[in-house]
């Protein structure tokens, strides 16, 4: 997705989750895959900026957008590995609870941080966001998973059929 890059420009952006970015467990998200080729720590920082700017745009909570954003999927395992790897099942729905308990564990994060974070993955965690950063932060984690996965579709059918 084309905004990717233009976070690392943007001061505002950056005052509010520079500590989040440089920390070294969220770069570690960069060793687990989210969708396709896209990394978690890339896809987090997608859906954190994308939020950051429709909440910016609409006068909502755009600090607790950028940075509920960055922390949404800091569940810090291999979702695609066999459940006997990860020991769970049920990754949709568990993860926003796992993520949540360690952005407490490795960050400062506010009550409305915390609900982004649980509650992004409505409708699969029943109750939804009660703020609309949390409800930003939902919608662009959904249309950023949609895109990278259409990505990864379309990179499979291009192989399967010559293009």
């Amino acid at each position: 997705m084309e905004m990717t890059q233009k976070y690392e420009e943007d001061r505002d952006y950056l005052d509010c989750v520079e500590d989040i970015l440089v920390h070294p467990v969220f770069c570690s998200m960069e060793q687990y895959i989210q969708h396709g080729k896209t990394t978690c720590r890339e896809h987090c920082i997608q859906v954190s900026y994308r939020a950051y700017l429709l909440c910016r745009k609409h006068g909502w909570d755009w600090r607790a957008a950028a940075r509920g954003g960055l922390l949404h999927d800091l569940f810090l395992y291999d979702w695609h590995a066999p459940v006997k790897e990860r020991g769970h099942r049920f990754h949709g729905f568990t993860h926003p609870g796992t993520a949540a308990e360690n952005a407490e564990k490795y960050f400062s994060i506010s009550p409305k941080e915390r609900q982004i974070i649980r509650r992004h993955m409505w409708p699969l965690t029943v109750v939804p966001p009660t703020s609309m950063a949390g409800m930003a932060v939902m919608w662009e984690d959904k249309v950023c998973g949609f895109a990278e996965t259409c990505t990864r579709i379309g990179r499979k059918c291009a192989a399967l059929f010559g293009a």
